[in-house]
Formats: C-alpha cells, sequence, structure tokens
C-alpha cells in the first residue's frame, strides 16, 4: 500500500467516533425488544460453583468484540490466552491460569455438550476444533477455572469453556457477513491481506420438535506466519546476492534473514444440523457439524537477488560477508485439505422427582487431513513435481457419558451429581515421499507413527448448602488410562517392507479428590476456598507420534507419566451496584510436566522433544470487576487483571533451568471491554488486552524482543460500534489494534485490522 494511503490510528478513530455520531442520528424512537432466549444449559444442575471460580458470557457481554471466529468471543474473559495468529488460523491454542497457549491437553472445551478440545496433539496441532460450532450460534458461554470439579477430567488443570447455543422456539432467519483487512509490514513483507465471511440460519419448532441449520464460510488471508534465516554453510563458492535482511534472532543472535512463507490463503465451509425433541419431561439434542477446511501458502518469498536481479530460491549464497544455506524445500509451497465430522446426542430428563438423568455420546471423524508440500519452490530452477505428503487416517476420538444429579438427599440443601464417563482417542500419521506432490501420489515412507489412548472415569460430588452462610463441596474422581497399539518407524535397509516397532502397552489408574468451602459474610461479602487434585494423562502425539518431514521432526515418548497436579483457589467477592467486584489468589504445583521443546534450527528446521519436568508452580492474583452502569448510566466495564508467577522448581535431568521462569507465562495480563449503551439499538465499544513478554525457552534465553520467534508483550487497542434497525438489520464497525502494534508470539500477532459488519434477523 502507498504511504500516502497507509491507515492513520488517529485518523481511523476519527472516521470512527464520525460514523458512530451518524449512525445515531439515524435512531428510531422506539425501543428494541429483547427476545428471550432459550439454552439448553440453563435447564442443568446444580455445580460446585459457588465455590468454583467461574465467568459467564451472554451475548449482551460480547457487543464491543470484533468477532471474527468462535474463539474471539472468551478472549477477553480473566487468565485466558487464545493464541490465534490471524483470522481462519485453526491453531487457536488456548492457555488458562497456569497453563500456557501451548499446554493445549489441560483445557477443555464442550459446545452443547459435545467436545471441541482435541486431545490428540499438543502445541500448535492441539487446539480446539472451534470451527465446529459458529460464532453466530453462540447464546451462552461459562468458563470455569481449575480443575475443582469432580464432573471433569485431569485435562481440566487449567480450565473448561462450556458453550451453549440457542434453541428454537419459533421461526428464524439469520443472515451476517463481515469483511475484514489489515496491513501488515515485517521483514521483507508490506502488503494488505483481507478476508470475509458468511453466515446463514434457520431454525423453526414443530410441536414437540426443534429444528436448527446454520452455513459459515471463512475465506481469509493472512500474515506471513514464518519468517526464515539461514544456517551457515562451508561452501567456499556461494552465490553472491542482496536484499537478506539482517538482524538478530529471539537468542540476540545475528541472522541474515532470507524469506518468508507469504500469504496463506484459508477457505472454511461448516454445515451445522441441529435437531431437538421434547419428550413428555425429557429432551434430546442431536448434533451434526461438518467443516470443509482448506489452507494453502503458495506464494513463498525469497528476499535475495543475484547480480543480474534474478531471484534466489534455494543454494549457498553469501551476502556483506555472511554466508548462509537456503534449504531447497524452505520456500515450497504447500497447501492442507481437511474435511472432520462430529456426531453428538445429548437426552436429559427427570427420573423421578429432584433426580435428573443426562447422557451425551460424541463420535469425531478425520475423514481427511492431508497436507501436500513441494520439495521447491515453483519458480526455483531445481523444481520438479516431487514433494512430500502427510497423511492423517484412522484419527478421531469417541466419548460416552451418563451422569444424574440429585437434588436432595434426605439433608437440607445436599445434592449430589454422580456419573460415569469413557474416551478413547486414536491417531495415525503417516509422511510418504511423492514424485507428485499435488496429486498425492505414493513414493515412499519416510515415517510412520500412531496409537490409541484410552480414559474411563466415575465420579461423584456432593454439594451441601449447610445453611445461608455456609456450603460446602466434596468429590472424588477415578480414572483408568491406557495407551495401546503404539507403533513408530525404524526401516531396516535389509527388508523389503517399511518396518514399524510396536510400543508396549501402559496403564495407570488415580484418584483426584476435590474439596470446597464457601461463606456468605453478608449480602455484600463472599469468600470461598476450593482445592482439587488432577492427574492428566499424556495424548496420543506425546506417546507415539515420531516423525520426519522437510520442515519438522517430532521425537515422541511413551514413557511419559502422567501430570500430577494440586490446585489451591482462594476467593473474596464483594457484590457492589451495578455488578461485583472479585479477587483470586491462586497456586498450582504441577509434577511430572510434560514439556514440548520446539527447537528452531537455522534454515528453518524445527525439532520438537517431549521431556518431563520434576516440578512447576504457578502462584497468581486475579483482580475481576464487572459492573454496568459504571459511573454513568449504560456503561457496562468487563476489566481483570492477573500478576501470575510461574517457576520451575526442580528438574533433576537439567538442573541448571531450575528456577527459572516457565515459558510462555506473562507475569501481567490484563482485558477491558467498555460498552456504551447510547440507545436501545445503538452501542459503542472500546476494548484493550496488555500483556508482558515473557520466555518461550526453558533456559530463558530468548530475551530479544520485536522480531520472529520472540514472546513479545503487547498493548492492544480495538473499537466496535453496532447500530440495530427496527427492521431487523444490524450495521457494525470495528478496529482491532488501533495503533498497529507489531508483536510476536513466536509468528507475529495480526497488524491493525478494519472489520464491517451486516447482519439481518427475519
Amino acid at each position: 500500500m502507498p504511504a500516502h494511503l497507509s491507515p492513520n490510528p488517529l485518523r481511523l478513530a476519527i472516521s470512527f467516533i464520525l460514523s458512530s455520531l451518524a449512525v445515531g442520528n439515524l435512531q428510531a424512537a422506539d425501543e428494541a425488544s429483547i427476545e428471550e432466549v432459550v439454552v439448553w444449559g440453563q435447564q442443568t444442575r446444580e455445580r460446585a460453583a459457588a465455590s468454583h471460580p467461574s465467568s459467564v458470557l451472554s451475548q449482551q457481554d460480547l457487543v464491543s468484540i470484533n468477532v471474527a471466529t468462535t474463539e474471539d468471543v472468551v478472549k477477553f474473559e480473566p487468565s485466558l490466552v487464545i493464541r490465534r495468529r490471524f483470522i481462519g488460523d485453526s491453531n487457536g491454542t488456548m492457555g488458562m491460569r497456569g497453563s500456557n497457549m501451548f499446554q493445549t491437553s489441560r483445557s477443555m472445551v464442550f459446545a452443547d455438550g459435545v467436545p471441541l478440545h482435541y486431545l490428540l496433539q499438543s502445541r500448535w496441532n492441539g487446539a480446539p476444533r472451534w470451527t465446529m460450532v459458529s460464532a453466530s450460534e453462540i447464546a451462552q458461554v461459562e468458563v470455569l477455572y481449575g480443575p475443582f470439579s469432580a464432573e471433569f477430567s485431569g485435562n481440566s488443570m487449567g480450565g473448561v469453556v462450556l458453550i451453549e447455543s440457542a434453541i428454537p422456539q419459533e421461526r428464524e432467519f439469520h443472515f451476517d457477513s463481515s469483511y475484514f483487512s489489515q496491513n501488515f509490514n515485517a521483514y521483507g513483507f508490506d502488503d494488505t491481506v483481507t478476508g470475509h465471511k458468511e453466515f446463514f440460519s434457520y431454525g423453526d419448532k414443530f410441536g414437540d420438535t426443534s429444528v436448527y441449520f446454520s452455513y459459515n464460510r471463512l475465506d481469509s488471508e493472512s500474515q506471513p506466519q514464518t519468517f526464515y534465516f539461514g544456517g551457515a554453510t562451508s561452501s567456499t563458492t556461494p552465490t553472491t546476492v542482496t536484499g537478506g535482511i539482517v538482524g538478530n534472532d529471539d537468542r540476540s543472535v545475528s541472522r541474515l534473514w532470507f524469506g518468508d512463507t507469504g500469504m496463506q490463503d484459508t477457505q472454511t465451509h461448516n454445515y451445522k444440523l441441529k435437531i431437538g425433541q421434547d419428550i413428555g419431561d425429557w429432551q434430546a439434542l442431536l448434533n451434526i457439524a461438518y467443516e470443509d477446511r482448506y489452507n494453502g501458502s503458495d506464494a513463498p518469498n525469497s528476499y535475495l537477488r543475484d547480480n543480474s536481479g534474478a531471484t534466489v530460491w534455494s543454494g549457498n549464497v553469501i551476502q556483506d560477508g555472511k554466508k548462509i544455506n537456503v534449504p531447497t524445500a524452505r520456500l515450497g509451497v504447500s497447501e492442507q485439505k481437511r474435511d472432520s465430522l462430529s456426531l453428538g446426542l445429548r437426552l436429559r430428563g427427570e427420573l423421578t422427582d429432584g433426580i435428573t438423568l443426562e447422557t451425551n455420546l460424541n463420535e469425531f471423524k478425520i475423514l481427511r487431513d492431508e497436507n501436500r508440500a513441494s520439495l521447491a519452490n515453483p519458480l526455483d530452477a531445481l523444481y520438479t513435481p516431487a514433494g512430500q505428503v502427510t497423511d492423517f487416517g484412522d484419527t478421531g476420538w469417541s466419548s460416552a457419558e451418563a451422569k444424574i444429579f440429585v437434588d436432595d438427599l434426605g439433608v437440607d440443601g445436599l445434592g449430589l451429581i454422580a456419573g460415569v464417563r469413557h474416551d478413547s482417542y486414536e491417531l495415525n500419521m503417516d509422511v510418504y515421499n511423492s514424485p507428485d506432490y499435488q496429486s498425492a501420489a505414493f513414493g515412499n515412507f519416510t515415517s510412520r507413527s500412531g496409537g490409541e489412548t484410552r480414559l474411563d472415569g466415575l465420579f461423584a460430588q456432593l454439594n451441601w448448602a449447610i445453611s445461608p452462610a455456609w456450603d460446602m463441596g466434596l468429590g472424588m474422581r477415578w480414572e483408568s488410562f491406557r495407551s495401546d497399539n503404539g507403533y513408530y518407524a525404524a526401516d531396516k535397509a535389509v527388508t523389503p517392507e517399511y518396518d514399524l516397532v510396536a510400543v508396549p502397552t501402559t496403564s495407570r489408574k488415580e484418584l483426584s479428590p476435590k474439596f470446597s468451602l464457601a461463606y456468605q459474610a453478608s449480602p455484600q461479602w463472599r469468600f470461598a476456598y476450593a482445592f482439587g487434585k488432577a492427574y492428566r494423562f499424556p495424548i496420543v502425539e506425546e506417546l507415539f507420534s515420531q516423525y520426519s518431514a522437510y520442515n519438522a521432526i517430532s521425537v515422541a515418548n511413551p514413557e511419559l507419566r502422567p501430570e500430577a497436579g494440586r490446585h489451591h483457589n482462594f476467593m473474596m467477592e464483594r457484590q457492589i451496584d451495578g455488578g461485583v467486584l472479585r479477587v483470586n489468589l491462586f497456586q498450582e504445583t504441577i509434577e511430572d510436566v510434560v514439556e514440548s521443546q520446539s527447537e528452531n534450527l537455522p534454515g528453518g528446521l524445527s525439532v520438537r522433544t517431549f521431556i518431563p519436568i520434576d516440578e512447576t508452580r504457578t502462584r497468581g492474583v486475579e483482580f475481576i470487576a464487572n459492573v454496568d452502569d459504571l459511573f454513568i448510566e449504560g456503561l457496562d466495564t468487563r476489566f481483570n487483571v492477573v500478576y501470575t508467577s510461574s517457576e520451575i522448581v526442580s528438574n533433576q535431568a537439567d538442573p541448571s533451568i531450575e528456577g527459572n521462569v516457565y515459558p510462555r507465562m506473562p507475569e501481567w495480563r490484563g482485558n477491558l471491554l467498555l460498552t456504551y449503551h447510547l440507545s436501545a439499538q445503538w452501542d459503542a465499544g472500546l476494548n484493550y488486552q496488555y500483556a508482558s513478554d515473557s520466555y518461550g525457552r526453558n533456559d530463558n534465553t530468548d530475551r530479544q524482543d520485536g522480531v520472529y520467534g520472540a514472546q513479545d508483550g503487547f498493548s492492544r487497542v480495538g473499537l466496535k460500534s453496532t447500530y440495530n434497525f427496527t427492521n431487523g438489520v444490524a450495521l457494525g464497525l470495528g478496529i482491532d489494534n488501533l495503533t498497529d502494534e507489531i508483536a510476536y508470539v513466536a509468528h507475529p500477532w495480526p497488524g491493525r485490522t478494519i472489520y464491517a459488519n451486516l447482519s439481518y434477523d427475519f
């Protein structure tokens, strides 16, 4: 974009305010009626919620957020971070409390009782499958922090996100469309990337049957996600080049950066069918979701030019005395095609007066997940159709759960939740060379690995309102873990077949106690303490996934023990006019931490290992203020800030890292949502996110800020305004990252992004 056309933050802010005022002049005199939203989750149960740190979001709480995808809905919640690198990113990982954004198997996400958490892979590959539920269908979100309820497995160490969608009560049609655009400038890339989203839904109720269908399309471009620097070469005849960028890496080592991945193009199609059925006092909900996803990187950038001005795509080069090697495959092109199917069935009803049964069944299947990559860039003289294919087959999970809720056990205020749950996971991954990567023709295997895990649990939790002032919770969860059918490649040249090595079966059983106690000192003051023990068992990838691809190597560890955590939370809460003030003091001590450490080598190769750390400890102080009509009528506020100290306490295998700060855990995080209701139809809002910088490595040597690979702090301001016309039409305008701050969380966060939204309900 020419410099004179580059967006100016002040100009954008003024334009935003003026457009909001212009829309305000169109305000209709009539007050908009608020439609009652019926949510399945409202019909549920007594949890130990009184002393379980939690947060609830309604549709009204989201009006100041520029929501493009589902993970946007929760990204301003306390002690929670979403690492979504761009709109449409499949790697939108989530971290909660003392679990960082890459410890994805320590948090759980459910939508209408269907698991979205992806407990097959870790780090960037372990992000929840957010796209299986569209942001436009969400009615309510509840966030539970920590493993303080026996209802959830040890994968709730960080917390649990419970998403509920609305149930159609009458005929309704909804359409919304969004356009977004950002200009991004870093290293050798300077361009504008854009995207758009279209969503349509139909719902109706025929007698006792509710029907809901939706279609969501997302088409988005991203800024480059990876920037490459070269490794040293011993070649005596390198090609002399210009255009490379000299700069430090995250450990302050001077590097010659030679290229980037270029724009990534993402298209996602989501189809959802929900059928609800009332059968007397019973309700059933069938949930079918299908995702068709494409992601392609077909225009990597090389910054290097030879003496004739021609682009250099590979080989040994020299610039200003720096000799580096550009691997042939590093600037190749790639594409991923992924099709996923999720089936869920929820059944709930009263067995007797005061006793409710709920069952949840789910099957998630990867129908196709295939990544095709070329051996060289198509513009490279060395280019041929040869490439490499990574393919997931027979991959997915199934779960089944039954639980009862007893309102009265014969003692006033004493209730029970008890149940049984089964989860089984399978992952199989093949990497093979292909003579024609575009058609995925098979050549020969380079690696194969996979396996299965199974987790069975029994749980019970008593919740007792002892008196108007005191209540207590006491729970226990028993879990049985088993890994089976694991294998990895160890090919022998003397045998004609591709040889595999079987991994021995492992099994383990653990008990996890839970306890909570709360005291209502007065109508305004409440104090609560919660304790939970939790075991997070290894996932399939950590145990079995060993592979070697062009740009990455992974080394699994089948001898991993479960992570063992002890979690405490003390809450002080003050009710005030219009809302609540809350302080949480928490501590988490985790033993046998499964640390997935990734090392970026010169040239762009990434090597990942799963190595346990003996013990880590996290202590935190969290302040939350959710207040309506703050200072002036119509101004609603959601504010939270958390201070966290996370330390590697002990590690016999490498004592040198003891006392270091645990990776990807900023000391400070804060969020602010301000919504001003100018009228019943018109909202204007401001949002703000802050995080201090952190480390990405256990040895804490990555101290350089503002470079690719760093774990930068950031300060991001956003604006949002929406006007709802009385005919069902709504118009919105928004900006994220108003100041266009470029920061890195290893990969770059998006630059300034502008949103325009249109919706219509009829």
